[in-house]
């Protein structure tokens, strides 16, 4: 395993980044898995090298935390992982449980923490942008968070470029800290990221750790939603219907993709990963594992190099999305 910088600071993480919404309870989601049966990929990850752990207290409302804190805690040594979270989504009904206030904030780095068992996050990030905030009390809650010695450093996931840029100037400007991450949705089938908020990210020098680079199983052939999915994930998880993910529209780059993937003899989950992997701006694709194939594949698509020729193959059918997974 060839570890990266993440951005420009000096933490290195691995290539790949073990995303945990899929462990807690299924009592949350049908499709996600208990703590026993998600312990071994924790485990297999960390054997493979993996270093890089992304979770958030909404994921089956904090029961991911814990199981992954203390899986980590058990087969790892706190310092040789990197680990995320995030806030902003809804923890309760109840109206200062949300959102990116100070006060949420302060809480729920706090929570967060007792769930997962450590003293700190090396990654502390926004799950999205609160319009009912102002950004500035957001920076300098975060600010004050990283000065604790709660976090390490901060981070962002899907917005608008300018919301980035405003929220890194703010920053700059009252000499707080700085994110230096972004997370957002990236896949072959959706792309709309590379018009304004790589170039963004590029320039400033922060890590990308693209979220749903298989867009929700759509780009490892699981291209039935709804009823008749080939998973439980697939015949109730909403989102992919309603981001119009692997619609007829998508179908060339899909068949693009097969045709590669019988090229190279690999899985089409390996090439769809390899291909958001050799994006310079990409530091580590986030991936979820419910099965041990969806690791393997994961890792496997490490040794994958696409020539320019296939590069284009995969990339000249796109049609422009509408911008999703911002809400």
């Amino acid at each position: 395993m060839e570890y990266r910088r993440l951005g420009t600071t000096g933490m290195k993480v691995s290539p790949l980044c073990l995303g945990t919404m899929t462990y807690g309870t299924p009592e949350w989601r049908d499709w996600v898995l208990d703590e026993q049966a998600s312990r071994p990929f924790i485990k297999k990850a960390l054997d493979a090298g993996i270093n890089f752990f992304d979770t958030a207290d909404m994921y089956s409302l904090g029961e991911s935390e814990r199981v992954v804190g203390k899986a980590l805690l058990d087969y790892a040594k706190r310092d040789d992982v990197v680990l995320a979270t995030k806030v902003y989504n809804p923890m309760s009904d109840k109206p200062n449980d949300r959102g990116l206030s100070r006060k949420h904030i302060m809480q729920a780095v706090d929570d967060s923490l007792q769930r997962l068992g450590t003293d700190y996050v090396d990654l502390y990030q926004i799950h999205r942008w609160d319009y009912d905030t102002p950004i500035e009390e957001t920076m300098e809650a975060l600010h004050d968070v990283v000065k604790a010695g709660k976090a390490r450093y901060i981070g962002a996931s899907s917005m608008f470029a300018w919301q980035f840029a405003k929220a890194q100037h703010v920053a700059e400007k009252n000499g707080w800290t700085r994110f230096v991450t972004m997370q957002p949705m990236y896949n072959l089938i959706y792309r709309e990221e590379e018009r304004e908020m790589f170039p963004l990210c590029a320039d400033q020098g922060v890590g990308v750790i693209p979220w749903s680079p298989l867009a929700r199983g759509v780009l490892a052939g699981k291209t039935t939603q709804g009823e008749g999915g080939e998973s439980t994930r697939a015949r109730t998880d909403a989102a992919t219907r309603k981001w119009n993910l692997g619609s007829d529209q998508d179908a060339p780059v899909i068949e693009a993709l097969r045709e590669l993937s019988t090229e190279h003899d690999a899985s089409m989950a390996q090439i769809a990963l390899a291909w958001v992997a050799a994006n310079p701006v990409v530091t580590a694709p986030i991936v979820g594992a419910s099965k041990e194939k969806h690791l393997d594949d994961a890792i496997a698509a490490l040794n994958i190099t696409l020539s320019r020729r296939e590069m284009d193959l995969l990339e000249e059918a796109y049609v422009p999305h509408a911008i999703a997974g911002h809400a």
